[in-house]
């Protein structure tokens, strides 16, 4: 069996490489096609590493390309993929998802039909086939998290990252747009001496252009000695979470993620937004929020500004139970069985419909 994993951005890893690690342990022959920008050098590493095969392709029109002459099994996708047409004649594809967050383009991904699409709990599935019923939806859980729940994630050395490994830690996990990181105190930092912080933005944040403001902001943030900014090879989430004892974010799916290991979560609801998100244009934002963002917002504590984050932190260390009953109720729904084995039921269905 041949199996290809479409590499459109570096955060799609994470969700790739545990499916890859266990086809290889069925001695399955399997490359990751890397589509060129500022990350190539990381993935080159990221490659070698883990002793990936892999090719490079400027765009979709050359994967596809590539997809026909080799011939594959299936290939795996973390998002749309505009060729399928003329992929399917050669091989099938299977979609799995790089993020559980509660924006509404999780459903749109499925506007094009892959052969199959692995999800993320019973729920989501549901509505899936109820939005598209002659697709393919396979409910497996979700593969991010199982090497934390099996308990394979140690986390980070802190002491090796300059940090005070007696302090508790927290994350700040914001992602690009919309976000919270402009309307953070300059100095932040300095407001949390007593924790360690990890600082995890969505990599767009650091490689696009157009987000420079927050690039700025974030390298300021790293020159406090109670701060670790994730270097750009830290492009996996995972071994924050499991460094981590409490976790801020805004509408991002690493706020989801760490929640769903029962884990206490900070919502910032100060964000800063586009002029064309804001007064009558605030639909825009709202459209992009799934018709459940209303009761995934319980699972957190929010914080509606700046000047209440560090009394909602202080509350949610020292009683980190206070939201469990609500994590527990809606982790099913945003990851499905957290059972360490969603992985192994990614490489099941693969191997048994080839």
């Amino acid at each position: 069996m041949y199996v290809l994993f479409d590499v459109l951005h570096l955060y799609y890893l994470p969700q790739y490489l545990p499916v890859q690690k266990k086809l290889a342990e069925h001695n399955v022959k399997t490359a990751f096609v890397f589509y060129r920008s500022v990350q190539d050098d990381i993935l080159e590493q990221i490659a070698a590493e883990h002793q990936l095969e892999y090719v490079w392709v400027e765009n979709e029109s050359q994967a596809s390309d590539y997809y026909t002459q080799e011939n594959a099994d299936w290939v795996f996708f973390a998002n749309g993929f505009d060729h399928l047409d003329k992929l399917h004649q050669v091989s099938k594809s299977a979609q799995i998802g790089h993020g559980i967050g509660p924006k509404s383009c999780y459903y749109t991904a499925s506007d094009s039909a892959m052969t199959v699409r692995f999800v993320e709990g019973d729920y989501r599935c549901q509505r899936l086939r109820a939005l598209y019923p002659e697709n393919e939806f396979v409910d497996v859980g979700y593969s991010k998290l199982d090497s934390i729940i099996n308990q394979q994630e140690p986390g980070f050395d802190l002491q090796q990252l300059g940090l005070d490994a007696n302090k508790p830690t927290l994350i700040y996990a914001p992602t690009f747009y919309p976000s919270s990181i402009e309307c953070f105190a300059k100095d932040w930092p300095a407001d949390f001496v007593d924790f360690n912080i990890l600082l995890k933005p969505h990599y767009f944040s650091i490689a696009k252009e157009k987000y420079h403001k927050q690039k700025a902001l974030l390298e300021h943030w790293a020159t406090f000695e109670n701060v670790y900014l994730a270097k750009s090879t830290d492009y996996n989430l995972v071994p924050f979470m499991a460094s981590a004892d409490i976790l801020i974010s805004d509408a991002s799916s690493a706020l989801f993620e760490f929640a769903a290991l029962n884990k206490p979560v900070i919502w910032c609801d100060f964000l800063k937004l586009r002029w064309s998100y804001r007064g009558i244009f605030s639909y825009r934002f709202k459209k992009r929020m799934d018709e459940d963002f209303g009761e995934y917002a319980n699972i957190a504590v929010h914080a509606k500004s700046y000047k209440d984050l560090r009394g909602l932190v202080i509350e949610q260390y020292q009683q980190p139970k206070l939201l469990e009953p609500i994590r527990l109720q809606l982790a099913e729904k945003l990851a499905g069985r957290l059972d360490g084995k969603a992985t192994d039921r990614v490489v099941d269905y693969i191997l048994s419909h080839s």
